[in-house]
């Protein structure tokens, strides 16, 4: 048989005091400090994600309980908090989408620290990155929590205690208010839930200087012993004490949503070549003259003497004259000289090319809408002829239907004209028959007329 312990997670003070943070050279202030920094991102990211106070709580339970496992130093916080928010969203049946999560993270994060806004793109590297951090984070969570994540809250304790000890409404709000306060410390991990509901009570009790019955302990019949109150009232007076958590890097990895960012922006920008202004140079200087050689052969370091540096020089200028002087520098000038005319021609080529190119565009547009028109107009004359085969169709029906209703017509008169006559001759029958019988009664009564 498999027995499953649940709601089983509470530490001692020694435990607490040699905590995997400790180990790492993390003081008990700095340690204290990040667990309210994480608590606070935590219920920020919920309000933000509009998630029910219950997934807050949930989060933040399961925050410290990984940082009773873990240190910070091998863990960011804010890392880590986003797990938390993830997967307490997903416990309480509140579930938030990945996506949802890692912006809202990333747009406190530039907040908080006074960066520039920037969306973060569900498509970049950095939000994969971000993404596959996440989930492995949370495999993290449950690794350590031995996938037991029940998380009984002390604020389901509150009102039915209120209400047994009969205290005014107006307790019931502050009780709560320290309720939610008391998940930035580790109450949750050294007591039950229902101890710190009657700390709670307690301390908003004394708060608002409502009289409880001390001289019957009330607190034993909610299974809680006076020292544990007194602990519970003690630890929130002293987070009450402490200035606002900021912010310590001490994790060794990622510190933030927004240093990958800033690594894979300096990972893509190249660097700077400092061979850029060589390269300049000789690319200016492909064209040198005789006088530019010879101020470059004229090298008082180079390991000749001054003499032959000097001889060097003279022969250079000599040979510079000659050039000058010749005719056929003029022809190198003028050969020079067509050089350069390419180049214009060149220019003046490419832009005829593009112009000759956006003729050509403009052409095949214009040949494209004749196209279009002249499809237009034969679906046109189509349906024209269609419009006239139905017309004629049409008159054609028309046609059959009036001679089958003359023909109609003629049948019906045909046979009214026989009944007619069949009733006339009935008619003279019996006309004649009744006249005869007349004639015959009249000879009877009258032999002598």
């Amino acid at each position: 048989m498999i027995y499953t312990v649940i709601d089983t997670f509470y530490l001692t003070d020694e435990q607490l005091k040699n905590s995997p943070s400790r180990k790492d050279d993390i003081d008990e202030a700095t340690e204290t400090n990040l667990r309210i920094y994480g608590c606070d991102l935590i219920q920020e990211s919920g309000i933000l994600l509009r998630l029910p106070q219950a997934v807050m709580a949930t989060g933040q339970v399961l925050f410290h309980r990984f940082y009773c496992k873990k240190s910070f130093a091998r863990f960011n916080v804010k890392r880590v908090a986003a797990s938390c928010v993830w997967l307490a969203s997903k416990l309480e049946e509140s579930p938030r989408k990945a996506r949802q999560v890692l912006i809202v993270f990333h747009r406190m994060e530039c907040r908080r620290e006074n960066l520039p806004i920037v969306h973060l793109d569900p498509f970049s590297k950095k939000y994969a990155e971000l993404k596959t951090d996440l989930s492995r984070t949370e495999r993290h969570i449950l690794k350590e929590m031995g996938f037991i994540c029940h998380v009984e809250h002390p604020h389901k304790f509150i009102s039915n205690y209120l209400a047994t000890l009969k205290t005014p409404p107006e307790l019931t709000q502050e009780a709560w208010n320290l309720a939610n306060d008391s998940l930035r410390t580790t109450l949750c991990v050294q007591f039950k839930s229902e101890v710190v509901a009657c700390g709670v009570v307690y301390a908003a009790a004394r708060r608002f200087q409502v009289p409880l019955a001390e001289n019957e302990p009330w607190w034993e019949v909610f299974d809680a012993e006076k020292s544990a109150i007194d602990e519970v009232c003690r630890v929130l007076a002293h987070l009450y004490s402490l200035p606002k958590a900021q912010y310590i890097p001490v994790c060794k990895d990622g510190d933030s949503f927004t240093s990958s960012s800033n690594k894979s922006r300096d990972s893509q920008t190249p660097p700077v070549s400092k061979e850029v202004l060589p390269s300049g140079a000789s690319a200016n200087n492909d064209t040198v003259t005789p006088k530019a050689a010879a101020s470059a052969t004229i090298n008082p370091d180079s390991g000749g003497s001054k003499n032959s540096v000097v001889k060097q020089a003279l022969d250079m200028l000599k040979e510079s004259k000659k050039v000058d002087d010749d005719p056929k520098s003029m022809t190198v000038a003028v050969e020079g000289e067509g050089r350069e005319e390419p180049i214009q021609s060149k220019s003046e080529h490419r832009t005829e090319a593009s112009g000759e190119r956006n003729k050509e565009r403009e052409r095949d547009r214009d040949r494209e809408r004749e196209r279009v028109k002249a499809r237009d107009r034969d679906r046109g004359r189509d349906s024209d002829r269609e419009r006239e085969r139905d017309e004629i169709d049409r008159d054609r029906d028309k046609v059959k239907d009036r001679k089958h209703r003359s023909k109609d017509r003629a049948k019906d008169s045909g046979g009214h004209l026989e009944k007619s006559r069949h009733h006339s001759s009935r008619d003279r029958d019996y006309h004649s028959s009744s006249y005869s019988s007349r004639e015959k009664d009249r000879h009877r009564h009258h032999p002598y007329s």
